[in-house]
């Protein structure tokens, strides 16, 4: 195993230790912590101090989902045990008033949350974590099950090939996430199929959370001349691989070195459904962008300088977007968590959510 990737799994086993250990308890603290105190504060709904107030539910439901046995029984055994532990009175070990505390958790305190933390994470990493002193967003997009209503199922259509009423409905997401730290920064989150459900749609909904300076990376499924030019007009830079449906002609263009040029690509002559006739006048009739050959992919992006950016660097950046599955599967544990247990019961069925 190469050096780097040993460091990367050795760092990963850590984080799921460290996770297997953390309690309610120490969810409680942070989110009572001079950083989350007040955001926690005024997202709070109107409540009876009660024991599963939305605090303590919420950080027992975090516990729930880091837990190797994540039933609800289990997770309202551990805070029993502790008050009797700490010689206070014993409680009803039943789980009907956590989980209906549960679903009572207002929507908007765990949006502002997931918001809040990501920001605070970022605001934190130091310089030398960023690549090439800039911050990378990777974009990517997955799916979550529904509770099997007849509201979700109207709006949130299952997989096709099933057959009506035996699969369960399904949304989409598509999450930013920082590359350095692996945090959750925006998510949004809408119908499976249908008009207006693709990666795309969702996407554009987050542009307004890159800033100038970012570098985004995605796969191939983005690399979009709509997309590309909205991140571009965003001052952002983007790293994406080339899409299959696109021709890449390495005698055309400004060569930069083997396999490694600057090319025009044209305004598309199909305005999409999406976009009004004065947003597409709007959008510039070309655009110029880097082609880059690395390995067995052509990678595009913004970055047209290949003595600023070799194309080792490009390589080596792109690697790293396969971070996107282990730093992913733990990111969009959140994720996951606050859409597909609880979100999704509270929405209204018709609406999409943006973090």
């Amino acid at each position: 195993m190469h050096t780097s990737q040993k460091r990367v799994h050795s760092q990963q086993k850590h984080i799921t230790q460290h996770a297997q250990k953390t309690n309610a308890y120490t969810f409680f603290n942070i989110l009572t912590s001079p950083q989350l105190l007040d955001v926690v504060e005024q997202q709070q709904p109107t409540h009876r101090e009660r024991l599963y107030t939305p605090t303590n539910t919420l950080s027992l439901f975090l516990a729930q989902a880091m837990n190797t046995d994540s039933s609800c029984q289990n997770t309202v055994n551990h805070p029993v045990v502790e008050r009797v532990f700490n010689g206070l009175s014993a409680c009803s070990t039943t789980t009907g008033a956590y989980c209906k505390a549960r679903q009572r958790l207002p929507t908007d305190m765990l949006a502002t949350l997931v918001k809040q933390t990501g920001q605070l994470i970022l605001e934190q990493i130091p310089n030398s974590w960023r690549w090439q002193g800039r911050r990378v967003k990777l974009v990517d997009g997955t799916t979550v099950t529904l509770p099997d209503t007849a509201a979700n199922q109207q709006h949130y259509p299952q997989q096709t090939g099933q057959q009506p009423g035996l699969g369960f409905p399904v949304a989409r997401i598509v999450a930013i996430l920082c590359l350095s730290s692996g945090a959750v920064l925006q998510a949004a989150m809408g119908a499976f199929k249908g008009k207006g459900a693709s990666e795309h749609t969702l996407l554009r909904q987050l542009i307004a959370h890159f800033e100038p300076g970012d570098v985004v990376l995605a796969d191939r499924y983005y690399c979009s001349y709509f997309l590309i030019a909205l991140l571009m007009a965003k001052g952002a830079d983007v790293v994406f691989q080339q899409h299959a449906s696109r021709q890449t002609n390495f005698r055309t263009g400004r060569k930069l070195g083997a396999r490694d040029h600057v090319v025009a690509w044209q305004k598309p002559k199909r305005m999409p459904d999406w976009m009004t006739p004065s947003q597409y006048d709007n959008f510039p009739n070309e655009i110029n962008l880097r082609e880059v050959k690395t390995g067995n992919r052509i990678l595009v992006t913004t970055l047209l300088s290949d003595n600023a950016v070799s194309k080792t660097a490009l390589h080596e950046l792109y690697k790293q977007r396969w971070h996107v599955m282990a730093l992913g599967a733990d990111s969009l544990i959140l994720i996951r968590l606050l859409c597909c247990d609880l979100l999704l019961d509270l929405l209204s069925p018709a609406s999409s959510l943006v973090f």
